[in-house]
């Protein structure tokens, strides 16, 4: 398992990320075996979220009641939550109570000291930066989270929070796939009238931002056609990409997952991919693409297979 820094100054993680949003219909033993499959294939880092799950908190409940982590357990693995969406409604509040109220429930449900990272979950149109800061202060000062970042932000909205925190944003979550891919696509057709690919949707060059601020970008929905709408992979109306991939997972000797997600862990901003699926078979086959040396020429053509214009 290839491994990235974590933010600026951050440790080395895997490149290769477990997403916990759908664990909450599992079993305790479904959830040791999709946990100990992660690990086996080199995923320690695990990504929760308050929200996740039917009830608050329930998916970071789950986890822990399945695993029922020891002390030295807990050390060698990474755990990641989000806060910040109120379900009722639904708004969002980076308001200081409900960061602090929400990673207390989150410490609870997880049955932890502490948070490796927390994120804000989503950009809050009325963020306050003083309240966040405020938040980020006490929370790092009383040893309950070490690392803060952000989820589908802006680069200003980012540089908005800087205004006032003083810790390093590790991380922005962002959605990425091959067939979702705004935030790399719309560079390569720069300035091109007419195209739709060219319109800017992140703000003004987010990846690249990233990059210069040495912020890991997290992809998250990795095989996802769109917002939710159903993995690319096998998909008939996505034929033409398909059959690169197959064909290019034959040539490297692996599943076909692991070339979705090749594509975006060989892109030299060095990102993590966050997994949603919760087969124990998926999670380990999508890990092989960890560290795929794609070509410059095989990855093109994984993008013009997807739709994107490569003028």
């Amino acid at each position: 398992m290839k491994t990235v820094p974590l933010g600026p100054t951050g440790p080395a993680v895997p490149n290769v990320v477990a997403g916990m949003m759908r664990i909450a219909g599992k079993t305790d033993d479904e959830i040791r075996t999709l946990v100990s499959t992660a690990r086996e294939a080199g995923i320690d880092f695990f990504d929760h979220a308050d929200i996740y799950g039917p009830t608050e908190h329930e998916c970071e409940r789950r986890f822990a009641d399945a695993l029922r982590l020891t002390s030295s357990q807990r050390a060698e693995i990474t755990l990641q939550t989000k806060a910040g969406i109120v379900r009722d409604g639904p708004y969002f509040d980076f308001s200081y109570e409900h960061i602090v109220t929400s990673v207390e429930g989150s410490l609870r449900a997880l049955r932890t000291d502490y948070l490796d990272v927390l994120l804000l979950h989503r950009p809050d149109a009325l963020v306050e930066p003083e309240e966040v800061a405020r938040a980020f202060d006490d929370l790092e000062a009383a040893g309950k989270v070490r690392a803060f970042g952000v989820s589908n932000h802006t680069p200003r909205q980012i540089d908005l929070l800087k205004t006032a925190v003083r810790q390093p944003i590790v991380a922005d979550q962002l959605q990425l796939s091959l067939t979702h891919a705004p935030i790399v696509a719309q560079g390569v057709a720069m300035n091109m009238a007419g195209l739709d690919q060219s319109t800017t949707l992140d703000g003004g060059g987010v990846l690249d931002y990233c990059r210069v601020n040495r912020i890991t970008v997290q992809a998250w929905s990795p095989f996802q056609s769109g917002f939710f709408t159903g993995s690319f992979l096998g998909a008939p109306e996505y034929a033409r990409l398909n059959t690169v991939i197959d064909r290019l997972a034959a040539e490297y000797g692996v599943p076909a997952i692991a070339i979705a997600t090749a594509w975006i862990t060989r892109h030299p901003a060095r990102m993590q991919v966050v997994l949603g699926t919760t087969t124990p078979d998926r999670v380990a086959g999508a890990a092989q693409g960890s560290d795929i040396p794609l070509t410059r020429a095989q990855w093109y053509e994984l993008a013009r297979a997807a739709g994107h214009r490569v003028p």
